[in-house]
């Protein structure tokens, strides 16, 4: 999305794996912006910028993260199918699989843009469901 990300991630290190990722991505795409000449967007991300911040010029991402714990296979499909419908939900794309960094590729047709490892469940049926699902669409 435009101005989030939603993501599935385990890590015994997790607030600091966020951080080390909100990090880096947002010095580069502010370079990024810069290099380019982006003024419009390097302005907004200027007045988005917490007054009380002055270790920074811009504010890319929201401070902090809202992180959920996943209780089981019906939970995680859940979460994975709303990840994929959220694209759809903001009227961007007509089918989740048309978005094009979703990861619903991964599943229906073998290899996404971004790589993943595939969430398999236990009875490991789940790529089945969001295969059923997206050629449900048709």
């Amino acid at each position: 999305m435009e101005n989030h990300i939603h993501l599935i991630a385990q890590s015994d290190s997790l607030v600091s794996n966020i951080s080390s990722f909100k990090s880096y991505t947002a010095r580069r795409i502010i370079d990024h912006l810069r290099s380019h000449s982006h003024t419009r967007w390097l302005r907004k991300l200027r007045e988005q910028k917490a007054t009380f911040k002055s270790d920074r010029e811009y504010q890319l991402w929201q401070e902090g993260y809202h992180p959920k714990q996943i209780n089981g296979d019906q939970m995680m499909i859940q979460k994975i199918e709303y990840i994929h419908d959220n694209p759809v939900k903001r009227g961007y794309v007509d089918r989740p699989e048309y978005w094009r960094y979703s990861s619903v590729r991964n599943y229906t047709k073998g290899r996404g843009l971004i790589p993943i490892t595939a969430f398999k469940g236990r009875e490991r049926k789940t790529p089945n469901s969001f295969r059923r699902r997206a050629s449900q669409r048709d």
